[in-house]
């Protein structure tokens, strides 16, 4: 695997919630994507970080909360399944969240997406607000 394409440590993606960073499309479009864990190889699986229903941040740079490998909207409390990304309750039933191709190599995440390239951890400073979440844990 290239340097410039390893985003983390595999060890610093969270148990119960994801790490964010920010990565480039070929049309120079920024895109903020998440990593969380999965209990499936290679243990971690990247999806973009927004909830198919309303666009809403899954991380809105605290983490997404994840919940019995689940990723929880924030907004109306749709569950994805972290492995799947795959939406069964809620208003965004039957979405499934956009992955994005990563690989595992010596203890370390790398982006293996020709849609993608890393730029930088972290999401993008557009200063929209936070959450507007009713849910809480």
């Amino acid at each position: 695997m290239s340097d410039d394409t390893r985003i983390v440590d595999l060890e610093a993606v969270p148990e119960n919630g994801s790490y964010r960073f920010t990565a480039e499309d070929p049309f120079a479009t920024e895109t903020e994507l998440i990593l969380v864990r999965c209990a499936e190889e290679p243990g971690v699986r990247a999806w973009t970080n927004t909830c198919p229903h309303e666009s809403q941040r899954l991380d809105a740079g605290d983490g997404a909360a994840v919940r019995e490998n689940a990723i929880v909207c924030p907004r109306h409390g749709s569950l994805f399944d972290a492995c799947s990304g795959e939406c069964e309750n809620g208003p965004a039933a039957g979405t499934t969240l956009p992955g994005v191709d990563l690989a595992v190599e010596d203890g370390a995440v790398h982006l293996a997406d020709d849609r993608y390239a890393f730029l930088r951890e972290g999401g993008i400073d557009d200063d929209e607000p936070g959450s507007t979440s009713h849910v809480s844990f």
